[in-house]
């Protein structure tokens, strides 16, 4: 127990309770609107701690929360034919991002994080809906799939620009939270591996990703009990203005 600890132990009691709060909080909103698990958790911990500390963090939360997502749903193999060649360019490109960018690059990372998480907010908020015609999906996909590898492994943020780019698709309700479990997962999976290799991720991160599993699933067993109870839509708009303040914090603070 005591290395599963040493994490906690090394950054003291109020960070340790940062850490608690953040993944309950994060998997609360995942649980009401099927994502921002991760977005969340880098926000609020890059503002106490280095993006690679946070994304180490989220590593197990993340790829265990998104498994459940697109777990149900019945229509993995299609979307699998449909989604591969974004999925492989999401994975290369983290890979790549990694090698050339990093977690660990410098001041600039955390500025980076906040330029993400505002992107991401201005997009949610006010993007017009728009449809991407099948000819269209053969060259945006696997762009769409690149550039979020690269914004993956420099930021820890994993929705730029494919979330925007899977509400383009026309996807039903079902197939859009399936879809977006599946390249989250392999996001996930690409940053861990990517990490790995850079040296940032060892045996005590995961240890220390593991213990954050247990406020994030307690979050989405709160936030599904909270869903039927609010509206997604005014949720989903207090999420986005939340996350364009604490990225336009994080983008100008660094």
């Amino acid at each position: 127990m005591n290395t599963f600890l040493a994490f906690y132990q090394d950054i003291g009691p109020a960070l340790t309770l940062l850490v608690i709060g953040t993944f309950m909080l994060a998997g609360t909103v995942k649980g009401v609107i099927g994502l921002g698990l991760p977005t969340v958790s880098m926000g609020l911990l890059g503002l106490a701690m280095l993006p690679a500390q946070a994304a180490a963090l989220l590593i197990i939360p993340s790829t265990i929360t998104n498994l459940w997502q697109l777990a149900f749903g019945g229509h993995l193999n299609a979307l699998l034919k449909r989604l591969w060649p974004m999925l492989l360019l999401i994975f290369l490109g983290t890979g790549f991002g990694t090698l050339w960018l990093g977690l660990s690059g410098g001041r600039w990372v955390g500025h980076a994080l906040g330029g993400a998480l505002l992107a991401y907010a201005v997009s949610g908020l006010f993007l017009p809906a728009f449809k991407v015609k099948p000819r269209t999906e053969r060259w945006l996909g696997p762009l769409c799939g690149v550039i979020t590898g690269i914004i993956t492994s420099s930021t820890g943020v994993f929705v730029i620009p494919a979330v925007p780019y899977l509400q383009a698709l026309g996807l039903d309700r079902n197939q859009l939270v399936q879809a977006l479990g599946l390249s989250f997962t392999v996001s996930t999976l690409a940053l861990a591996a990517g990490m790995a290799l850079d040296g940032t991720l060892g045996g005590g991160e995961i240890n220390a990703s593991l213990l954050a599993l247990v406020p994030a699933l307690l979050g989405m067993w709160l936030g599904q009990a909270v869903r039927q109870r609010i509206s997604a839509v005014l949720f989903k708009r207090v999420f986005f203005i939340g996350m364009a303040l604490l990225g336009a914090h994080l983008l100008i603070r660094g």
